[in-house]
């Protein structure tokens, strides 16, 4: 009954509004009309009069001007006439108006002075005058004045009966609206909504009821219809929730498939878009054929049973030579290519782009600023004109994609797009955007010397959520923000406040597949083998095997790994000839110089080492430099009695916890900086200072002495800590807080 009066009300007053505007525009046309009308009456009669009186004015005629005024002074609506010399005084008046205009209007004197006709309404007796006032020429100069008053009353008269006809005219609608509403809304919607609000409600009780009995209510079809595709999926929700509660409690291991179960009952129909810079599938020429590669990437492990769950869809550069021989005209494709559950939108970059915003800002400048890795950035203006148009043209795409879904959950990945946030947010508000910064945050200090800091932030800040891997990296960006922008730090909830919106800023470490069977499509499982056997290509044998798996990158702090096994090697000498470290090493982004003189670094000190310590059948370096497959890369971890991770600064480095999860046999040792996220994890590993060699020696010393026994303690701790937050756990993690992020803003105090 509510909501018909509230509609009923919202009709009569729309209606009584516009009534009321084409009211006021009648009235105002009318009373301009009558106005008019009375204005040009006036001023004929006045200039008719006016040849008659004005030969007598100043020539001692008054009773002969009074005669003349008196019989012009009986017409209709004509309340009088009044004749006067220049001073204002009167000559001749009509005697109706005797006692009102002995003292003249200012109308008569202004007339005078100006010699110019003056009309204009005035209040005489209470009565409403028009006063029309002409002067008088019987010679040169002016001799006086001639005044007609006329009743203009009238006017009010009509217009009051303007406002009187349309108020009832407003009236007899309001009350026929009224009752056609309230007749229509009871025949049409609140009978039917009643039987379907009370079915609804039996449902919700768990009582299946036939959907037949509502039909022939067409207005509400396709509600009886998905009501009913509900009632039909409460069973397998309820255990879905059952078993998300006891994942969040512990007691389950988050996998694929439960993590599509929980994003299903958080995401409540909503959309998932993903935006990255590298593309989870890679299509290339490959002789006349097109071959489709799966880069290794924990981003797409993590990131697949996301989309899955929810049909959504990923933007990111098309980067294979074949991608767009294999997309349709928006530039779209389903992937997995096997079972296809989401969109792959690809964006295309010419070199030029490519060159300057992801070899040149992202990687020449914000790669080494957002590392302490002492390797100077270099900020270029062509470099960030390019990133900047970049991410405005990932924001278009995403924008198109965007256009016509409600409430989007967008997922932002990396530092290539610092400034996409902010493009996405100012178009969509109703979105909610998340960043992802997989790299660490630098100090504000550091990060100052950046010339585009504060269109950094600013666009990083267009977010709702911003993640990092470990809380360090959340407190140094919000440091960097207090420092460099007009803004509120709120520390206890780790927002940042800036005019009406409001970005968390959180830790959400990172992880593996595991347990999985950590192998890609064709590659099938690795068995473990035997140092000799695995070494035999290369001609080499040893007895303790040590292996690294990086790309080759300065942040890796490969140089000081290499010197800290010489320094092993001088400092225990028995070691030599029966110890080796293989470096798994891929290249990396060699367009750019840094990297090309870090590769010949690298091969120059692996030479100088193996050429100081090697014989005829071993030697203490073996650096592999090409791209290795997952499988290839299992077969060491198996092998190796220690792996080396030696970061001088790093946001996570997965290859610590793939390390782990490929020791099923729960040996092994992890040599593990402490300059990377994960130590804060994996603290069973061996924690060092890589720039320290002394002790990055003893660490290796201590690992290839380790017992079993203690090897095994160690590593199924670790085990159990990348098992319980492996990668999907991150996945589900980061999109609960990113769907619930606005729920709890609005539960945070505004000083």
């Amino acid at each position: 009954m509510r909501v018909t009066l509230r509609l009923v009300l919202a009709i009569v007053t729309v209606v009584s509004v516009i009534v009321l505007a084409f009211t006021l525009l009648q009235v105002r046309q009318e009373k301009l009309r009558q106005m008019s009308d009375l204005e040009r009456r006036t001023s004929l009669l006045a200039e008719s009069l006016g040849e008659t009186v004005e030969p007598l004015v100043g020539q001692g005629q008054s009773a002969r001007l009074q005669r003349i005024v008196e019989k012009f002074g009986n017409r209709e609506r004509l309340a009088g006439v009044a004749v006067y010399d220049t001073k204002g005084l009167p000559l001749a008046v009509t005697h109706t108006l005797a006692a009102h205009v002995a003292t003249p209007p200012k109308h008569v004197i202004e007339a005078i002075a100006a010699d110019h006709q003056i009309g204009d309404v005035i209040t005489i007796g209470e009565k409403l005058m028009y006063v029309f006032v002409l002067p008088l020429h019987p010679e040169a100069q002016v001799a006086g004045a001639l005044a007609l008053f006329h009743d203009a009353s009238y006017i009010q008269h009509r217009l009051r009966e303007i406002w009187q006809y349309n108020f009832l005219r407003l009236l007899i609608q309001a009350l026929l609206i009224s009752l056609t509403t309230l007749l229509v809304v009871r025949l049409t919607l609140i009978g039917p909504i009643v039987r379907v609000a009370e079915w609804i409600k039996r449902l919700r009780k768990g009582e299946l009821i036939d959907a037949s009995l509502l039909s022939g209510k067409g207005l509400l079809n396709p509600l009886v219809r998905e009501v009913t595709h509900l009632a039909k999926s409460l069973s397998a929700a309820k255990a879905a929730a059952e078993d998300a509660t006891l994942r969040q409690a512990g007691e389950a291991l988050w996998t694929p498939r439960s993590l599509k179960d929980h994003l299903r009952l958080k995401l409540r129909g909503r959309s998932i878009f993903v935006i990255s810079n590298r593309e989870p599938y890679i299509h290339v020429n490959n002789g006349k054929q097109v071959e489709c590669l799966v880069p290794a990437s924990g981003l797409v492990t993590a990131l697949e049973p996301v989309l899955a769950a929810c049909e959504g869809t990923w933007i990111a550069h098309g980067s294979g030579d074949a991608d767009s021989l294999v997309v349709d005209d928006a530039d779209r494709l389903r992937v997995p290519p096997a079972d296809p559950k989401y969109i792959l939108k690809r964006v295309w970059l010419t070199k030029a782009e490519e060159k300057g915003y992801y070899y040149g800002f992202a990687n020449e400048g914000l790669w080494p600023l957002c590392h302490i890795a002492h390797t100077r950035p270099v900020f270029r203006a062509d470099d960030w004109r390019y990133y900047r148009d970049v991410n405005g043209k990932f924001a278009q795409v995403a924008l198109a994609e965007l256009e016509g879904v409600e409430e989007p959950c967008v997922l932002i990945q990396d530092y290539h797009f610092a400034l996409l946030p902010r493009l996405i947010k100012e178009r969509r508000p109703d979105a909610r955007v998340g960043l992802f910064w997989h790299i660490p945050w630098p100090n504000p200090e550091s990060f100052g010397i950046c010339p585009w800091q504060r269109e950094l932030l600013h666009g990083m800040l267009g977010a709702d959520l911003i993640g990092f891997h470990i809380q360090f990296h959340c407190n140094n960006f919000l440091d960097t923000v207090d420092r460099a922008l007009e803004s509120r730090i709120e520390w206890e909830h780790f927002a940042v406040r800036r005019g009406n919106s409001t970005t968390y800023v959180k830790p959400f470490p990172i992880s593996i597949a595991f347990p999985d069977d950590a192998t890609a499509p064709g590659e099938g499982t690795v068995e473990p083998q035997g140092k000799d056997a695995l070494l035999m290509e290369f001609g080499v044998r040893t007895t303790y095997l040590a292996v690294g798996v990086d790309r080759l990158d300065y942040t890796k702090g490969l140089l000081e790994r290499l010197r800290g096994i010489e320094r092993f090697l001088e400092k225990y000498p028995k070691f030599q000839g029966e110890f080796t470290f293989v470096e798994l090493g891929a290249p990396s982004r060699t367009h750019i110089k840094q990297y090309q003189d870090l590769i010949a670094a690298i091969e120059a000190e692996s030479d100088r080492i193996n050429w100081r310590f090697q014989n005829s059948d071993w030697k203490p370096i073996l650096l592999l430099k090409r791209h290795h497959t997952g499988q290839a890369i299992r077969r060491f971890y198996k092998a190796a009695d220690a792996c080396l991770v030696t970061s001088l600064h790093d946001g996570m480095n997965l290859v610590a916890k793939e390390f782990v999860a490929a020791r099923e046999d729960e040996q092994g040792v992890l040599i593990l900086s402490r300059f990377t996220g994960a130590s804060r994890e994996l603290r069973d590993a061996l924690i060092v200072n890589p720039y320290d060699i002394e002790e990055l020696a003893d660490a290796v010393y201590a690992a290839v002495n380790m017992t079993k026994e203690e090897q095994t303690i160690r590593m199924r701790r670790m085990r159990d800590v990348v098992k319980e937050h492996n990668v999907y756990r991150w996945a589900a993690d980061l999109m609960t807080e990113l769907v619930q992020v606005r729920v709890e803003e609005a539960q945070v105090p505004v000083a």
